[in-house]
């Protein structure tokens, strides 16, 4: 069975983290056939032609991103990868970077090229130092066969890239306090605007793009921007990879047409629930959004759609929720986690999430009181929206979402 129709269609090649592989597959073409050859204001202009957005989870297009970096800027220009990937229930990335490392440098070259931008940073989250081997092989192979250096293939340009392995901090997925933790720093977000395209890394013009979106840019600029959008909707083009986890026959990274049904991507592809298990939610893009009900399993998985049911596609972490698992003790875990991962730096969600912690404990351990439900849900107001980052909005948005639509489990532990 096929897991995808670009970035998996190959994914389980043999020996295809090895240069003479990847090349063998037509790896490095698109470097080829772009580097001083298309100008890079074209280069930007082709990613924005396809429609390609961020898939870290904010899902901003990617060429208007690039576009961002001032072309009269005297300071040094950095494209850096963000491949934290901490989001709970994702883990897309990693199997992309494990087994296809060269893809992500050449996308990176590609990136660089087009910001003009000479040194390239992969960031990768603490967990993942086994991939950071596999990746500074695939650099050492880069660099030995003149594809990274002074003179990437011939072409005149200049590009190198070098891995950063973080200490393993959720916040570090924020673009900012990503980019001060590369600084040596502590990792804690910044104040935005500056937004990176103009003062970033080292306070200079920098973009910052998640492990999928950099791995695509080969492909849209091998093959246009057109050829990309015969997947996915008008707004949402492209595919996107899906990590499904849960009570699933198949669970696993599945790469489908945005817009693609929710539905059938369980059902089909997963294979469904495991024998005994019901479906009674879906969290669709990772543990930050709000659940969706088994009645909307229905919802095409792109932006819009997810938006219109209020909640979001985010990093792509599906997590499935059978009918034997409580809502509020689900609950009480991530908001633990989300608890835990506060950089602190902001009051709402240093200490929201701790409240909101404690009175799930109540709930569960049977010490709820009528007010908690209400106390909760005011507790989760508070914070979104009004925390320096988007990491209080991650912890309020799943209980926003399971008040809704599971209130009456919240009763019952009352």
């Amino acid at each position: 069975m096929s897991r995808g129709p670009l970035l998996f269609k190959d994914i389980d090649t043999p020996g295809l983290a090895s240069l003479d592989t990847y090349r063998k597959g037509g790896g490095y073409e698109a470097v080829t056939a772009t580097l001083g050859k298309i100008p890079a204001d074209q280069v930007i202009e082709v990613v924005k032609a396809s429609g390609l957005r961020g898939r870290g989870g904010a899902g901003f297009p990617t060429g208007m991103k690039w576009s961002f970096v001032p072309k009269a800027s005297p300071k040094p220009r950095y494209i850096v990868c963000n491949a934290d990937e901490s989001e709970p229930g994702t883990f897309k990335d990693r199997e992309l970077m494990e087994k296809n490392p060269h893809l992500l440098l050449e996308g990176m070259i590609l990136a660089g090229y087009a910001i003009g931008s000479h040194l390239g940073y992969l960031y990768l989250r603490g967990e993942f130092e086994y991939i950071q081997r596999i990746l500074d092989k695939a650099i050492a192979e880069a660099r030995a066969a003149g594809i990274l250096g002074d003179n990437v293939m011939g072409s005149g340009y200049r590009f190198q890239i070098h891995t950063h392995l973080g200490a393993g901090a959720y916040i570090c997925g924020e673009e900012t306090a990503l980019l001060s933790s590369l600084e040596g720093y502590r990792g804690q977000p910044r104040l935005k605007p500056p937004f990176p395209a103009v003062e970033g890394l080292y306070a200079c013009p920098t973009v910052v793009n998640n492990t999928e979106t950099l791995m695509v840019v080969p492909h849209v600029l091998k093959h246009g921007g057109a050829w990309y959008r015969q997947w996915g909707t008008e707004k949402s083009a492209g595919t996107k990879v899906f990590s499904v986890s849960g009570p699933v026959r198949r669970p696993g990274n599945y790469e489908v047409p945005l817009g693609y049904s929710m539905k059938q991507l369980i059902e089909q592809d997963c294979g469904g629930m495991r024998d005994g298990f019901k479906l009674k939610a879906v969290i669709p893009g990772g543990s930050s959004v709000p659940l969706l009900p088994a009645a909307d399993l229905d919802t095409p998985l792109d932006y819009e759609s997810m938006n219109a049911k209020g909640t979001f596609l985010g990093s792509g972490g599906v997590i499935v929720i059978d009918d034997r698992t409580c809502i509020v003790d689900a609950l009480w875990n991530i908001t633990r986690f989300y608890e835990h991962e506060s950089c602190g730096k902001c009051t709402p969600c240093r200490e929201g999430t701790y409240w909101m912690a404690e009175v799930l404990e109540r709930l569960e351990n049977g010490a709820g009181k009528d007010s908690d439900i209400d106390l909760l849900a005011d507790v989760a107001d508070n914070i979104l929206g009004k925390s320096f980052c988007a990491l209080g909005d991650a912890a309020a948005m799943p209980v926003q979402g399971a008040l809704k639509h599971f209130r009456g489990g919240f009763e019952h532990h009352v």
